[in-house]
């Protein structure tokens, strides 16, 4: 029971001195409520959504690129437009929100896991095998995201889960590059070597004792390569080789509408590319908070 009692003191004091520290960035404080809104409406999109815009039975083709605040023969308005298919562009925002979320997130958490897992044990064992995983990121490192994300995707072609596939083969190496770094600095700590001493084993050592002490960086690089995915995935659905349609990503919500810029039927595009900037901006500025908050150089 004592032991509980302390563990809940401790985590409120933590809680405590996090937000505080957080805290002294106001912009962050706003970027932060905007991004859990975010989170919020994609969760819950099929619920406070006006209609389902991917319901064939709901959508017809009458009410095609109806501009902002225009009504249908039925009577319904449409608070954002409609897109050339009909579907109201409002709920298409919902739910692509939902998606594109949902790609960045897991494939940042994918990448996470599989970054760490090479970049710790790079740092623990050394030698030739840390050698060798580095000389595969620097390699990977040196290409852009952009192009051996479309190399991947030619090959392989659409879909929620190669798309993540795709993002996670991208981004490990950055988490891997950070893990070893805050790996090789915890290492040398008495700690680690008192650990060391009392014959635990590597893996104990390296999950139970290192990985927690790494973690505030790889929560920094986490957050700001979720914003990196989401970014990319919706590039990615935009050329036509991220999502396909039945699976609506911001992304893609950009590229049905971009055909229709020259016939001045700009919210079908401007919209979505709203909502995808004030998102990816809100995890960038957040981040940035964090990065601030864990770096003491950066400390104002």
């Amino acid at each position: 029971m004592l032991n509980t009692d302390s563990n809940s003191k401790i985590i409120n004091v933590f809680m405590y001195k996090f937000w505080s520290d957080f805290s002294e960035s106001k912009v962050a404080v706003i970027s932060l409520l905007i991004l859990i809104a975010i989170v919020l409406i994609a969760i819950f999109a099929p619920l406070i959504s006006p209609s389902d815009p991917y319901d064939l039975s709901k959508v017809s083709i009458m009410d095609s690129r109806l501009p902002p605040m225009a009504k249908n023969f039925a009577g319904d308005i449409f608070i954002l437009g409609t897109d050339g298919a009909g579907r109201d562009m409002l709920s298409a925002i919902f739910y692509g929100l939902r998606v594109s979320l949902g790609v960045g997130v897991m494939s940042a958490i994918f990448a996470l896991i599989i970054g760490t897992i090479f970049g710790i044990s790079a740092a623990f064992f050394g030698g030739k095998y840390e050698t060798f995983i580095m000389r595969i990121v620097d390699i990977q490192l040196s290409f852009p995201s952009i192009l051996m994300a479309l190399i991947i995707l030619a090959a392989f072609g659409k879909g929620i889960e190669k798309t993540i596939i795709a993002l996670v083969l991208v981004q490990w190496a950055y988490y891997a590059r950070t893990a070893r770094a805050a790996a090789l600095v915890e290492r040398s700590k008495e700690y680690a070597e008192a650990a060391q001493c009392l014959a635990l084993g590597n893996k104990k050592i390296m999950f139970n004792h290192i990985l927690p002490n790494c973690m505030p960086s790889l929560i920094v690089v986490g957050t700001l390569q979720t914003a990196h995915a989401i970014s990319l995935e919706a590039t990615l659905s935009f050329l036509g080789l991220g999502l396909p349609i039945t699976e609506p990503s911001l992304g893609l919500l950009i590229g049905n509408g971009f055909q229709y810029m020259h016939t001045g039927d700009f919210w079908i595009s401007i919209f979505p590319g709203v909502a995808l900037l004030i998102t990816i901006v809100s995890i960038n500025l957040v981040g940035d908070q964090l990065r601030d908050m864990y770096n003491p150089r950066l400390k104002k």
